[in-house]
């Protein structure tokens, strides 16, 4: 693929780019530790390969041509985000966990993550828009669409990994009383904004 570098930019800045998918992935490091973030992480970088799976078939077309699909799934994933910004304002401040407790919680991070991914309407029409840009028709399409996604699905876990560790550095910090109660208004205000912002979005 000649576009495969280009592509990888395109991808990176997107990953990088803060989202709904960042804030989980922040707030679950201070709440469990990098360790207790890997499920919300997975559960992200596996919507990934849903998500690409339903914008190459016929209900990728449907979502982002049918208004009313594209409405349902833009409400449901106003309503979740809104669900889970009101969940962490009204939530304690954070206290290091154990890893028992951690390791308890990963499968609900990870379905989380899952529902946050399969959610967003955007993720969709973001492959829907990027992949014919960077695939040859001429050439073969399945292996392409593949390492795209692999691609993509690889950053995702490699970029929010990153940002954990980032944030274990201020965990100190962000689990005193000030900092924790700091880290859930900022954190469910945030999933709040973008629950509003994407209720309110066109096609």
């Amino acid at each position: 693929m000649e576009n495969y570098l280009l592509f990888l930019i395109v991808a990176i800045v997107t990953v990088l780019s803060p989202g709904p998918g960042v804030i989980l992935t922040l707030t679950n490091t201070i709440r469990f530790g990098v360790s207790g973030a890997a499920g919300g992480i997975l559960g992200i970088a596996f919507g990934t390969f849903i998500v690409a799976g339903i914008s190459a078939t016929s209900l990728g077309v449907i979502l982002a041509t049918s208004t009313i699909a594209f409405n349902v799934l833009k409400y449901i994933g106003a309503a979740y985000l809104i669900y889970l910004g009101i969940k962490l304002w009204r939530s304690a401040p954070p206290k290091m966990e154990t890893n028992k407790t951690a390791t308890k919680s990963r499968n609900l991070q990870f379905l989380e993550g899952l529902t946050l991914q399969l959610t967003n309407p955007k993720a969709v029409f973001f492959f829907l828009s990027v992949f014919p840009q960077f695939i040859d028709f001429t050439a073969n399409y399945s292996n392409q669409f593949i390492l795209l996604v692999v691609t993509y699905s690889c950053l995702v876990v490699l970029i929010h990994f990153i940002y954990a560790c980032l944030a274990k550095k201020a965990r100190l910090w962000l689990t005193s009383e000030k900092g924790g109660r700091s880290v859930n208004r900022v954190g469910g205000g945030t999933f709040m904004c973008f629950g509003l912002g994407l209720a309110s979005a066109s096609k």
